[in-house]
């Protein structure tokens, strides 16, 4: 489902383009950097304050896109000759009417959440929560603005079966056209906080336009205890699901207790009694998962269910982040947002966390507050969680000095982030548990850099941006109805496991597959739903396959037996397996003159259906090998037509790895299996393609001495120095996964804008480098190890191995992060 130009132009009230009239448009670009499908994309040349869309309508072009929808007039036509040009007065309402119209094309329900804060948590959770049992469509990360959610609604298609948005406004105004975009027929409204309380003249004014995103809903979701978002849903006149403590509420909190880190709630709702047990024990999640509860149970996830999944709920990192500080210090690192609201979750985490040691806050000025009594607030606060130290930073925070004092917490006060960093004694934080909160403008990251315990340790970063570009060239490469499996064999080739099975889930990946169960029970708890294939089974792993849901590869006569008298004994009815056919690389898999007792077995019982047979291509890459390709399709044809033959049903066929997605387009089969590639790693040698590098390993220097002529470095004295240098210590060594054989000048990493090279051998867990000719390089900078200058397959070539090899040798003592551009 799509619309057409045509369809565009009547929405838009546009002249139709009756040569392009059918032209499909599946994709809605507002970034010519994101394009991947541009020859079904309509690229919208959006003006904000920062960029207006139009300078870059030439490298969209350039991408492939041809429709664009413009405000300006477009004069010079000789780059662009076959663009088709739809002018409206203004791209971003035109944007949002096409969205708008999408929307309306869709009956299912739609969730729409709005308040202050805890809307893409209750996002996330929900979406946990309930895609075991329904197709859910919902905004990418917090996709909830103007452009945002045209974006997020344009993602819904026939296949899903309930949608999840999240709206956010700054001012008055913006909430009717997201609504007329979302039209929710279930709203949840979070919390009432100060965000964004600058664009409104009063907190009321804000919780009324934020209301108008309910206008069409059937039931709301809200919590009875904050009494102006009470007032507010009671004046609506719309059925309320409402929770609390109150004897009005649709939801009767009856107990609510704190037990270790969960929480033990009991709910009644008129003459039924509910029991849950919530995963954490701070307000703020407490009061997610309680807007998520009420929510599940109305669109009919039965209460075993609901319990069992909340017991698997993992946190968001979105906002708290801990470091260990100087002086034995421990920081709570919380800039996302300052308001009293996030302040006291802020206050409970630090309280949490602190256990005996001394507690104390470094806070900036509370953004739009300039009364005494957002001050007192907050002195109450830090004596009620036991904070008898605090650091100000602001004019106003120096102004209500005697606020905090007269309320018993010692306080020192700076009128900006500099002069604290320039005078304050660091010395003070010994031994304390520290919070750092404060406004972005008073650009709070500085202090927790002076503070933080300089341990810079080496880091490898996955940056989903890049893998977002990668899949999205090996999808081009296929036809829409051939599905996409993707190998995370070896946790994710070295770099992930349950965030990025997470992340492919979310992008649409019909299969994971890992090498071993385990894996597999990893992506499992890690919250991954989609189906995963376990492609070497034994019978020890088989309880726990079934446990969570994994599905065998079945690759000897022995193993199929095996699994099918296991699966027999169990009870188990068409539990789906997977067919390995050894078509020519003699590792594992059924040969062909098996087939007949693969037969056999598979009639005799109805304890498991095959839903793919496959086969491994040897050498795909290579050009020197296709007609050993050829012949492997060959004999996996034949097979699957035997096989195909005898079975009262249809199975997938794939056969395609990641060179042969690229190489041999008529393998593609039903599916196709996605590696390396994903990573930006080309294994079809003899192809260009466009990947981008996904991942990043970094180090930092240790120490920079110099060290005279004529001296050597490393052991094994293998390394004499011909001239006075500059050697770095770096904090990576043959245990991480940098390999010996990039010692003496083979291996180089990139510092300040310069390539420099080992010096001697590599060490366990250090590796030293010649700065001479980066005169500034000081301890503590970031070195990029491979990446974008020296690339995964540069580390192979040097080495003599592949980058495979490189990628999951890479230590599990390496931090693995993952990072959204």
């Amino acid at each position: 489902m799509a619309f057409t130009l045509q369809e565009i132009c009547q929405i838009l009230d546009v002249p139709e383009r009756q040569n392009d009239a059918l032209h499909v448009i599946n994709h809605l670009c507002v970034d010519s950097r994101l394009i991947s499908f541009p020859a079904e994309s309509i690229f919208i040349a959006l003006q904000t304050e920062r960029r207006n869309g139009h300078a870059f309508i030439a490298a969209a072009y350039q991408q492939g896109v041809r429709v664009f929808l413009v405000s300006e007039d477009i004069t010079d036509d000789i780059s662009t000759p076959q663009a088709v040009w739809l002018k409206v007065s203004d791209t971003l309402a035109a944007f949002q009417k096409i969205a708008t119209a999408w929307r309306m094309c869709f009956t299912i329900p739609v969730i729409g959440i709005t308040g202050s804060n805890g809307k893409t948590i209750i996002k996330e959770w929900l979406n946990q929560l309930l895609s075991p049992d329904f197709t859910i469509c919902r905004s990418p990360r917090s996709y909830n603005s103007q452009i945002g959610v045209p974006l997020s609604v344009w993602q819904l298609h026939n296949e899903h079966e309930i949608a999840i948005f999240e709206a956010g406004i700054s001012f008055i105004g913006e909430m009717e056209k997201l609504r007329e975009i979302i039209k929710p027929t279930i709203g949840i409204f979070s919390t009432l906080g100060a965000a964004h309380d600058e664009g409104f003249t009063s907190r009321r004014e804000k919780l009324s336009e934020k209301w108008k995103l309910f206008s069409h809903c059937d039931y709301i979701v809200c919590h009875t205890d904050d009494e102006a978002v009470w007032q507010q849903a009671q004046q609506s006149g719309k059925p309320l699901l409402s929770w609390g403590f109150r004897d009005d509420a649709s939801y009767i909190i009856k107990s609510l207790e704190q037990q270790g880190l969960q929480t033990v709630v009991a709910l009644m709702n008129k003459d039924t009694a509910y029991d849950f047990v919530i995963p954490f024990s701070d307000a703020a999640s407490v009061e997610n998962s309680l807007h998520c509860i009420i929510t599940c149970l109305h669109v009919g996830l039965k209460t075993d269910k609901l319990q069992e999944r909340l017991s698997h709920l993992h946190p968001l990192h979105m906002r708290l982040e801990w470091k260990k500080g100087i002086h034995q210090s421990l920081l709570l690192n919380d800039s996302y947002s300052h308001d009293m609201y996030a302040l006291e979750i802020s206050l409970n985490h630090l309280s949490q966390q602190a256990g005996n040691s001394p507690k104390m806050a470094m806070l900036s000025d509370m953004p739009g507050h300039e009364d005494a009594d957002t001050y007192r607030q907050i002195a109450h606060l830090l004596i009620q969680k036991n904070i008898k130290y605090l650091v100000g930073v602001g004019q106003w925070m120096q102004h209500y000095e005697q606020v905090f004092r007269v309320a018993g917490v010692d306080v020192e006060c700076f009128p900006d982030t500099s002069t604290l960093l320039a005078k304050w004694n660091r010395q003070n934080i010994e031994k304390s548990t520290v919070l750092i909160k404060g406004g972005r403008v008073f650009t709070f990251e500085k202090i927790v850099a002076a503070l933080q315990q300089q341990q810079h340790e080496t880091l490898l970063e996955i940056h989903l941006a890049a893998l977002t570009h990668n899949l999205n060239i090996y999808r081009t490469q296929l036809k829409p109805a051939t599905k996409l499996m993707v190998m995370l064999k070896a946790f994710g080739y070295g770099s992930t496991d349950a965030e990025l099975g997470r992340w492919l889930q979310h992008q649409g990946v019909d299969y994971l597959t890992v090498a071993y169960a385990d894996e597999g029970v990893s992506l499992r708890q890690g919250g991954v739903h989609c189906p995963i294939m376990v492609m070497n089974p034994d019978p020890t792993s088989f309880e726990s396959l079934i446990a969570n849901k994994l599905e065998p590869e079945l690759y000897s006569i022995e193993i199929l037996k095996a699994f099918h008298a296991f699966a027999t004994d169990n009870g188990l009815t068409k539990y789906p397996v997977h067919v390995k056919l050894d078509t020519g690389m003699h590792r594992l898999g059924f040969l062909a003159e098996q087939v007949d007792t693969i037969v056999d077995i598979l009639h005799s019982n109805l304890s498991i259906k095959v839903v793919s047979v496959f086969t491994h291509l040897v050498a795909a890459e290579n050009v020197n090998h296709d007609d050993f390709t050829q012949e492997q399709a060959k004999n996996f044809d034949a097979f699957c037509l035997k096989l195909a033959d005898e079975l009262p049903y249809t199975f997938i066929k794939h056969a395609a790895n990641t060179s042969a997605i690229i190489r041999h387009p008529h393998l593609h089969y039903d599916m196709v299996r996605l590696g390396i590639g994903l990573f930006g790693v080309n294994s079809a040698t003899q192809e260009k393609l466009l990947l981008l590098p996904a991942t990043h390993l970094y180090t930092t220097i240790a120490q920079v001495k110099h060290v005279a002529a004529g001296q050597t470095v490393g052991y094994g004295r293998n390394a004499v120095l011909q001239r006075d240098s500059r050697i770095a210590t770096v904090r990576i060594g043959y245990a991480d996964g940098y390999r010996r054989q990039l010692g003496n000048g083979v291996g180089s990493m990139w510092v300040r804008g310069n390539r420099v090279y080992v010096v001697g051998n590599v060490c366990m867990d250090m590796t030293m480098l010649d700065v001479t000719d980066v005169p500034d390089a000081v301890a503590g900078d970031r070195l990029e190890v491979f990446g974008i200058h020296t690339t995964v397959s540069d580390l192979a070539k040097q080495c003599s191995t592949i980058p495979y090899e490189i990628m999951t040798g890479i230590s599990q003592r390496v931090k693995r992060v993952m990072v959204e551009e």
